[in-house]
């Protein structure tokens, strides 16, 4: 169903108690979750994506025969993923963006009390790709503020292909927005 419903990257996430994925998985009910937009706010391009993503899934089960679907390259599978949590409260300046490579070491944002009299950077742990990431200005310690996955390909191409992916995407999403949805 991931596949089908044409991700750039597929997480392979493990289930957690409480979920939505646990209790499906508890009826043996297979389950996708997608994770687009940004919280607070209604995205069309997210929004855009999850219903054309549904209608693959659903031409994929054959539960609807409408439309056709051109051929959705592989998705990237990441070995692994890591949130990256704030350690402080404050304003959160993201200094790299959704898709984007970054160095273990890199100051990936920073985070600075209401005054901007202290600031604390937010390190990468790791050599990955950002595939999620917090928009909000304001952070508590302990919120994620970014996703990134760790992948066995070299970094550099798996960040044009989701760059490359997303391009597409948006342009895809414009006409059909600009039109109704009306092709999937």
């Amino acid at each position: 169903m991931a596949i089908a419903f044409g991700s750039p990257v597929v997480v392979d996430a493990t289930l957690r108690d409480g979920s939505l994925r646990a209790a499906a998985e508890e009826f043996d009910i297979p389950v996708i979750t997608m994770e687009a937009g940004e919280a607070l706010r209604l995205d069309p391009h997210a929004i855009g994506a999850g219903v054309i993503g549904v209608m693959r899934v659903m031409r994929h089960l054959k539960m609807i025969r409408t439309g056709h679907s051109k051929k959705l390259p592989e998705p990237v599978v990441p070995k692994a993923t890591r949130w990256v949590r704030a350690d402080s409260d404050g304003m959160l300046r993201s200094r790299v963006a959704l898709g984007q490579r970054v160095q273990k070491g890199d100051i990936v944002a920073s985070i600075s009390d209401p005054v901007g009299s202290s600031e604390h950077h937010v390190i990468a742990p790791q050599s990955g790709i950002v595939i999620g990431q917090q928009t909000l200005p304001l952070v508590n310690e302990g919120d994620a503020i970014f996703h990134i996955a760790f992948f066995e390909e070299p970094d550099s191409l798996v960040e044009e292909y989701v760059e490359s992916y997303l391009d597409d995407a948006v342009e895809t999403l414009d006409d059909e927005l600009k039109w109704g949805l009306t092709t999937v």
